[in-house]
């Protein structure tokens, strides 16, 4: 039998790194000779991995996509990845208390491997996750749910004992294709429109411990024509 696994996005999920991919943005605009941004600027181009932060940077400067701008980018943020960035307040803890509940945990991200190794290793939560399934480490990225049942393989786990949290679209479409159960977490970047289709939303990592199993409990019922997940979660 499978240990539950749970499935974890990085950016805007587990740690606020917009203050340091706020930071290599500008870098990479002072460079080209290009205006900076303003934070939720950026905020809004996270979510589809570094090379859509880069193409959608350039474009909002009228400039077309550059190989070698995202290169610069990549370098540039691995080394300074964790200058600001931060877990949320709470998310040492919620992942301590559902490995000692048994779950095993791992993240599924479209941020680079590189980069999310180092992030996670700088800020020391990268020994309680078992895989990282990055931007770069399968031929797909979500929404596709291929990368997140790749991460799941990974993980040695399987969809039936498996839930997917995050904050963007991409997490909950990534997750129902997949046929896992979503949670939306309401502290990440993405607005609240983009909880659509997800099983269940966490307003604090507090939640989650208690969240997840009710999540599986209710997938489940929900396979035999049972209680349905919406109504398991209200």
């Amino acid at each position: 039998m499978h240990r539950r696994t749970a499935l974890f996005d990085l950016d805007g999920t587990l740690v606020d790194s917009a203050p340091d991919l706020h930071a290599a943005t500008d870098r990479l605009m002072a460079r080209l000779g290009l205006p900076g941004f303003a934070r939720a600027e950026v905020v809004a181009m996270i979510g589809d991995g570094a090379r859509a932060l880069v193409e959608r940077a350039l474009a909002a400067r009228g400039r077309s996509f550059d190989p070698a701008a995202l290169e610069t980018f990549l370098a540039d943020y691995t080394a300074h990845a964790v200058v600001e960035t931060r877990p949320f307040p709470g998310i040492p803890d919620a992942l301590d208390a559902l490995r000692a509940e048994g779950w095993q945990l791992a993240v599924c991200t479209n941020k680079p491997e590189a980069a999310s190794r180092a992030v996670l290793e700088v800020l020391g939560l990268l020994d309680r996750f078992v895989a990282i399934g990055a931007g770069d480490s399968f031929p797909v990225r979500k929404p596709d749910p291929a990368h997140l049942l790749a991460t799941l393989r990974l993980a040695g786990g399987e969809p039936a004992a498996a839930v997917m949290i995050g904050d963007h679209r991409n997490d909950v479409a990534a997750a129902l294709g997949a046929g896992l159960p979503a949670v939306f977490v309401t502290w990440g970047y993405g607005p609240p429109e983009m909880a659509e289709g997800a099983a269940a939303q966490a307003r604090a990592p507090g939640d989650l411990p208690a969240l997840l199993p009710r999540l599986l409990t209710a997938a489940r019922r929900d396979q035999r024509g049972g209680e349905s997940l919406a109504a398991a979660t209200r």
